[in-house]
């Protein structure tokens, strides 16, 4: 990795005062609902969350108050009181989870586990790291080089993996770990870190070192460039916790910053402070949602609808928040008793993750619906879109009917290129309803890829060592990458595989380009 320039820290502004003003001093609401008065909706000003009866799925397994692995289709990954590591399904029930027969170290006391991507996780545990993926526990090949003491984890837009270790930051893609450094020194002391864009736009890595506040860009391939922050930080005012949520359709991403006093928030009209009945302990986002614990009570809020809830009927107790989604939903723990909390029982989706590049143009989705009364329907929606009402867990996004030219229902063949959003909603009886979207990146096949010119060197620089003979399956040659093209394309696309890290987005979309345009050799 090249190491990075840098630059002085841009101009502060006047520094902001830090405090929890009463209502009748606040400035309008509208910094976050970009509304005032009446007829704003319930939950529009920060220092009024409106309450909601919390969804509660308690989970079948203890869980550690450590941090965890939250999966945005259920579930999640975690360490239990007596130091293992459960994978929970969406309904709390335990999966399948063990070490791969081919690890060379014991798996040991499990401490934490953080998100590498939308399905994986990383394991710490008193005698390394473990890669967690499809009910595997993998030793990564560069594990050695960290060893334990993760203090956090980040992805950043262009699909490299990012790991806070008191010894530096390191930077995972392509397989190989590497030390970012600034002026050939490592970037050690990092206390907090999130992925969230730059106060230019650009993709960025926020992260708080010695209290302050800096973010990474890359200024060119592979050369990063680490710059001050202009947040208005008072005097002793540090930085205790970062939570990004992530960009929507046409809608940028956003940073926020717990201090010592206060919540700051960063979106494109510049930092402002958020005033909530009392200052966070803790603050954690994913997709477009950001969950927070303040004075024993959990708040959530949606970027899209621009409001904030209050979770009621938690059992008693002070709630710590383990890991949160990018449906919304918290796990959660409460004295002992771990759950997953929602504000609404959400739809979840396989098929389709936050983010994704698609290049097919059609998709097989299932919507999965958490435990509880069953909705009176479900629909799907593509962007402003008609709905189309389901009739089953299974749907069709796309591909031609037998017939090979009537398109089935939201084939993708017809969307232009560019950023959209799929919506699933259940609805109740109650009139109530509960809504899943997700955005994506749709890029036609425009090339047709061969095997030998594009996808060898692939499997020889990043699959030959582990799908040569052993321990996965066997892909060292066309027959095989052509007979399991599905499966490698899922993987690749959904960043369970390679095993020891994902491919940049390139790699990725020239696979599901080849797979899509019929697997030639």
């Amino acid at each position: 990795m090249s190491t990075p320039s840098s630059r002085p820290p841009q101009r502060r502004g006047p520094p902001a005062a830090a405090r929890f003003l009463s209502p009748s001093l606040l400035l309008c609401a509208a910094l976050l609902s970009g509304a005032c008065g009446d007829d704003a909706p319930p939950g529009s000003d920060p220092t009024k969350p409106a309450p909601f009866k919390a969804t509660q799925v308690p989970s079948s397994q203890g869980l550690a108050p450590a941090h965890g692995f939250a999966d945005q289709s259920g579930g999640g990954i975690f360490a239990t009181p007596t130091g293992g590591a459960v994978r929970l399904r969406l309904d709390g029930t335990k999966a399948a989870l063990a070490a791969h027969p081919q690890n060379k170290a014991t798996l040991g006391s499990v401490s934490a586990t953080f998100r590498l991507g939308p399905h994986s996780a990383l394991v710490e545990t008193n005698s390394g790291l473990f890669l967690a993926d499809q009910g595997w526990l993998i030793e990564p090949l560069w594990q050695e080089v960290l060893g334990t003491g993760i203090v956090a984890t980040a992805q950043t837009a262009d699909g490299a993996a990012w790991l806070a270790h008191p010894t530096g930051l390191y930077q995972l893609q392509g397989g190989t770990l590497a030390s970012l450094k600034l002026s050939g020194q490592a970037l050690s002391g990092i206390t907090t870190m999130t992925a969230a864009p730059a106060e230019d736009g650009l993709p960025g890595l926020w992260f708080a070192r010695e209290g302050k506040l800096n973010v990474v860009v890359a200024s060119a391939p592979g050369v990063y460039q680490v710059r001050g922050s202009d947040a208005p930080l008072g005097n002793g005012e540090t930085v205790e916790a970062l939570a990004g949520i992530s960009a929507g359709t046409g809608t940028p991403g956003e940073v926020w910053v717990l201090t010592s006093t206060r919540v700051l928030r960063r979106n494109p009209e510049g930092w402002s402070t958020v005033e909530l009945p009392s200052r966070p302990e803790q603050l954690m986002g994913a997709g477009r949602f950001l969950w927070a614990r303040a004075g024993g009570q959990l708040y959530t809020y949606d970027a899209d609808a621009k409001v904030w809830g209050v979770a009621e009927g938690l059992p008693s107790g002070t709630p710590t928040l383990l890991a949160v989604d990018e449906t919304g939903c918290a796990w959660v723990d409460v004295n002992g008793q771990a759950m997953a909390v929602t504000k609404a029982p959400v739809p979840r989706v396989t098929g389709l993750h936050q983010g994704m590049l698609v290049v097919e143009d059609g998709l097989a989705l299932r919507a999965t619906l958490p435990p509880g009364p069953a909705p009176q329907s479900v629909a799907f929606q593509l962007d402003a879109e008609a709905e189309i009402a389901s009739t089953g867990p299974l749907f069709s996004l796309g591909g031609l009917e037998a017939d090979e030219a009537t398109l089935k229902p939201y084939s993708l063949a017809t969307l232009a290129p560019g950023a959209h959003t799929l919506s699933v909603v259940s609805r109740f009886e109650d009139g109530t309803e509960a809504r899943r979207a997700v955005p994506f990146t749709y890029q036609p096949l425009t090339t047709t890829p061969g095997y030998a010119r594009d996808i060898r060197p692939i499997h020889e620089a990043r699959c030959a060592k582990c799908h040569t003979t052993s321990p996965g399956r066997p892909l060292n040659t066309y027959d095989l990458w052509k007979s399991n093209a599905q499966l490698i394309s899922a993987a690749v696309r959904d960043l369970r595989m390679p095993a020891d890290g994902p491919l940049d987005p390139q790699g990725i979309a020239l696979i599901q380009r080849w797979v899509a345009s019929g697997a030639l050799p």
